[in-house]
């Protein structure tokens, strides 16, 4: 039987523990996995020669060069999952917020400030929820995020983001809603895992939050993810949550989810995304 060929975008020195389970996986199913590493040389012809055997490719980097890289190839044609427009829907914290707002999505209130400093304080002002967070309209692993309990440290902190980026990219205001961060991961239209993330502090995501069990899906909280799904059109993800005044409120959908929260279901989680791949083949 002639295998199956699917592209995959990786971005690491070496095989990682993901990029073994995949090639792992693939074997199994007789699947010919090409990789794309992102850290490794490539010229344009190389791009096209590797991309024109693959049927379907998977981009699993979080890195900012990863959605160039993935239109690079939907210009040559070739179906990305998950795509270079529901990448941006995902990692542009406002442009999140006006699809979630535009479609009666509960998540924390949110507002766009202003380049100039002392515009940006007069919307605070205004906006006048507080303590307040403060965010780079992208980042990951909670980079680019902090929290302001009034004006004077809501400067300071804009003034900080400023000065480590290398460029001045647009920071949000944000209301700072206080509970453990409930995280579902769905692969296709299952909803394969579910994480609580507990802190010490008041980050619920990236490298400060513990992974302590695990917590059932309610119909309400299904449909609800099913929604958000649907509006962003997006196959893989984890999407974060939290509550409030016993409401669900969405924080953020990640196009690129960790594999990696419960070790022991990752080589699941694998098999389940290439399960998926080959659906979208057929």
């Amino acid at each position: 039987m002639k295998s199956k060929v699917i592209g995959y975008i990786f971005c690491e020195r070496n095989l990682g523990k993901d990029e073994k389970f995949f090639l792992k996986e693939a074997k199994k199913r007789n699947i010919n996995l090409i990789m794309f590493n992102l850290l490794k040389k490539m010229n344009q012809k190389d791009i096209e020669r590797k991309a024109k055997k693959c049927k379907i490719i998977f981009n699993n980097s979080a890195e900012e060069f990863a959605p160039e890289f993935s239109k690079t190839l939907e210009e040559l044609g070739k179906k990305v999952v998950d795509s270079s427009k529901a990448y941006y829907y995902t990692e542009d914290k406002w442009l999140f917020y006006l699809e979630c707002k535009k479609h009666k999505i509960l998540c924390p209130q949110t507002i766009l400030l202003s380049e100039n400093i002392h515009i940006a304080k007069e919307e605070l002002k205004d906006f006048n929820h507080w303590p307040v967070i403060l965010k780079r309209i992208y980042g990951t692993q909670g980079e680019f995020v902090d929290k302001a309990n009034n004006l004077e440290q809501a400067e300071k902190i804009i003034e900080k983001f400023w000065k480590k980026g290398s460029e001045r990219l647009p920071i949000i205001a944000q209301e700072c809603i206080i509970s453990p961060c409930y995280r579902v991961t769905v692969i296709g239209n299952e909803i394969v895992q579910t994480a609580l993330k507990k802190h010490r502090g008041w980050k619920a995501t990236g490298v400060y939050a513990k992974i302590t069990k695990k917590f059932r899906i309610s119909k309400k909280l299904r449909k609800l993810i099913n929604q958000v799904t649907n509006v962003i059109d997006i196959k893989v993800c984890g999407i974060d949550l939290l509550k409030k005044n016993n409401k669900w409120y969405v924080l953020e959908v990640n196009s690129t989810p960790a594999f990696d929260f419960f070790e022991d279901e990752r080589q699941m989680l694998i098999g389940k995304v290439l399960d998926l791949l080959e659906k979208e083949i057929k």
